[in-house]
């Protein structure tokens, strides 16, 4: 009964099968037969060349990402609640070697064209202050919410007209997709996007995250990215157990049916929340109104959730629950509302 997090979630047995079978002598470093495969399965999936590398973490194929899109001297544009803003240590900071954050607000953590439109009007074009060179979004957003393609690419129109890289969290870009039903490609590179982080820890995998490039001179980003990788401490001599695990979660559709289980386990807990949501339940994380009293009641009954600011509790889901596993929380979480 614990919903503190999707990155506590068990490894899917697929996962541990091809990490399994990986384990035997191969090449080391990135130039394995596993690392090999990444960049045509990903375009498959994708509909068009991309180029893929493996990463470690999240948070260094997020920064590595915007290392590549944005110089030193340059700003990026995120969500004042963003992951890279809040959450990442100032590893963006750290891995572009000073380019800095411009956050902006926005409902459910969503950038939208009209702010990021008015807060590059202010930017002077003197030497005296960044340059915007990027924009970053995340999807499914820190709130769990889902951009659409439209709104992607609208995003995207302001920033080839700004002429800025355009990244996207993609931590919960799964649970995005199978929310909406779309083609990964109407998500990301046909609404503009240059670079995406696409998630697999909290999806199921053990260790590791994809980064991938799309459009003109995607090699070569993908290239500079490697070199980030190395020199950051991220080239792991056996990569091929993070391209094994990658491939099992996207070769056979393991990734859509992971986030398929998990949405379904968050409609059910939104279900049972009865006028306490404080967002749409979109993806696996459903945000509700508990008072301190009504959240130690919770977990007096066993149930493990964080505290999410005053008067508030988020609660994530994971591929392995279903509507079974939730079921108690859910008849909980109603009582709640009729008690």
């Amino acid at each position: 009964m614990h919903f503190f997090s999707d990155n506590a979630t068990p490894v899917s047995p697929s996962v541990f099968a091809a990490m399994q079978a990986a384990d035997r002598e191969d090449h080391g470093y990135d130039g394995d037969a596993w690392t090999a495969r990444l960049d045509s399965a990903f375009s498959d999936l994708f509909e068009t060349p991309v180029s893929a590398l493996w990463v470690a973490t999240g948070t260094a194929a997020n920064s590595i990402a915007l290392a590549c899109l944005c110089p030193p001297y340059g700003a990026i544009i995120a969500h004042e609640e963003a992951h890279i803003a809040v959450d990442e240590c100032g590893a963006p900071g750290f891995f572009t070697h000073g380019a800095g954050l411009m956050t902006l607000p926005g409902e459910g953590a969503k950038l939208t064209p009209d702010v990021v439109s008015a807060r590059l009007k202010t930017i002077r074009a003197d030497i005296h202050q960044s340059p915007a060179r990027a924009i970053s979004i995340t999807n499914a957003t820190e709130y769990g919410l889902v951009y659409t393609p439209a709104e992607v690419a609208a995003l995207g129109i302001v920033a080839r007209d700004h002429g800025l890289g355009f990244h996207m969290d993609g931590a919960r870009f799964a649970n995005a997709i199978a929310h909406l039903g779309c083609a990964p490609a109407d998500m990301t590179w046909r609404a503009g996007i240059d670079a995406l982080t696409f998630g697999c820890v909290k999806n199921g995998g053990m260790a590791g995250e994809a980064l991938l490039f799309f459009g003109p001179g995607h090699a070569a980003r993908a290239a500079e990215a490697a070199r980030w990788r190395k020199r950051s401490g991220h080239l792991l001599s056996k990569g091929r157990f993070l391209a094994a695990q990658i491939l099992a979660m996207i070769e056979d559709g393991l990734w859509l049916d992971n986030a398929r289980a998990a949405n379904a386990a968050a409609r059910s807990l939104a279900d049972g929340a009865s006028g306490r949501l404080l967002h749409p339940v979109e993806a696996n994380e459903v945000f509700l109104r508990l008072s301190p009293q009504e959240a130690a009641g919770l977990r007096a009954q066993g149930f493990d959730f964080y505290d999410w600011g005053e008067g508030a509790a988020r609660i994530v889901t994971n591929w392995s629950q279903d509507a079974a596993c939730v079921a108690p929380l859910a008849r909980a979480l109603n009582a709640l509302a009729h008690g």
